[in-house]
């Protein structure tokens, strides 16, 4: 074992998730992970800024 995770093991993660969350709340998680990861990378790039400012 690679420790490697392919296509095949995320579509199984996916279907499982699928069964156990059904299609409205998995659409729910996407949607709220994606806006976090946006406010995060939001977040990092305008501390990199202010960073740049004080030095």
């Amino acid at each position: 074992m690679g420790g490697k995770i392919g296509l095949p093991e995320i579509l199984i993660i996916l279907a499982i998730a699928l069964l156990i969350f059904g299609p409205s709340k998995l659409a729910d998680l996407g949607k709220g992970l994606g806006e976090g990861i946006k406010n995060f990378k939001s977040a990092v790039k305008d501390g990199d800024g202010s960073q740049d400012k004080k030095s």
